[in-house]
């Protein structure tokens, strides 16, 4: 990047952000009660909400826009973790880019999904790699490095290298030729495990491919481990997720609510059967 496009870029973030408050880099995650810690079965919601007294708007979704579906969804499917994927062209061209259309999907088998949108112009990058080489690895995004993820989405020509873009560092991977990112505490060596395209119901164009991918190798970096050793600690990971537009997503609060356990519910669930249907 240029000294001149770097101020220009800068001057622009500048501008984007100049009436909102700093990011606070110390406000940390922390667990609370739930929000009706005297809940019981049958309650229905707690409070209320504000929203409820509003009427509803309706979207006939093929009736709708491409661009306001999306504006739409992305907006109301919130927080969706992100897939910062890390990949190679057949000639061993790098890429490494984030995607929100990204989920868990199984541990037995261990996969994940991450869809991409291909555009009218060209095909991602990221797709046709995955697609030749059957290889990837997803890295979680953490927030000291999501400006130089961000920067990743560029719409660039397929000779371009985020990776200089970003200013990340490449981690050899141990089981796939595709490298991790060093600097995200949770990267995934991943196979293709399954592709599918998808078309709308009134065009033979494809317009998505999601894709599975088999989780081969895991890493995670020691500091983030809860004490069991096992699980990720989200204080310590401090993962971001996406919203909509252009907005991002911290970690900053949770609750934690037990299990409903049948064995111990089944009686009082009895009666309220019976209650409702009497």
């Amino acid at each position: 990047m240029s000294r001149a496009t770097a101020r220009l870029f800068l001057h622009s973030l500048r501008r984007f952000n100049h009436s909102r408050p700093q990011f606070q880099e110390t406000l940390t995650f922390e667990l609370s009660q739930p929000p009706c810690p005297t809940w019981k079965l049958g309650d229905g919601a707690s409070w209320q909400a504000e929203y409820e007294k509003t009427p509803r708007k309706t979207w006939v979704m093929k009736d709708t826009s491409k661009q306001d579906a999306y504006r739409l969804l992305t907006s109301a499917i919130i927080p969706r973790p992100i897939a910062f994927v890390s990949s190679l062209a057949s000639d061993g061209t790098p890429n490494v880019a984030p995607f929100s259309y990204f989920s868990m999907v199984s541990h037995n088998p261990p996969l994940i999904s991450v869809s991409f949108l291909l555009s009218p112009k060209r095909p991602k990058d990221t797709r046709e790699n995955i697609l030749n080489t059957k290889e990837f690895t997803v890295n979680i995004i953490s927030e000291n490095f999501i400006e130089a993820a961000n920067a990743c989405s560029v719409e660039a020509p397929a000779h371009v290298d985020e990776w200089i873009v970003s200013g990340l560092t490449m981690e050899p991977s141990q089981e796939v030729k595709p490298p991790c990112v060093k600097e995200s505490a949770v990267s995934m060596e991943c196979n293709l495990h399954f592709h599918h395209d998808v078309t709308p119901l009134d065009s033979h164009e494809v317009t998505t491919t999601i894709v599975l991918g088999l989780i081969k190798q895991i890493h995670v970096r020691e500091s983030v481990l809860s004490p069991d050793g096992l699980q990720v600690d989200p204080a310590l990971l401090r993962p971001v997720a996406r919203l909509g537009g252009t907005s991002y997503s911290r970690l900053t609060h949770g609750f934690g609510i037990p299990r409903i356990s049948w064995k111990k519910t089944s009686d009082e669930i009895a009666r309220l059967t019976e209650k409702q249907c009497s």
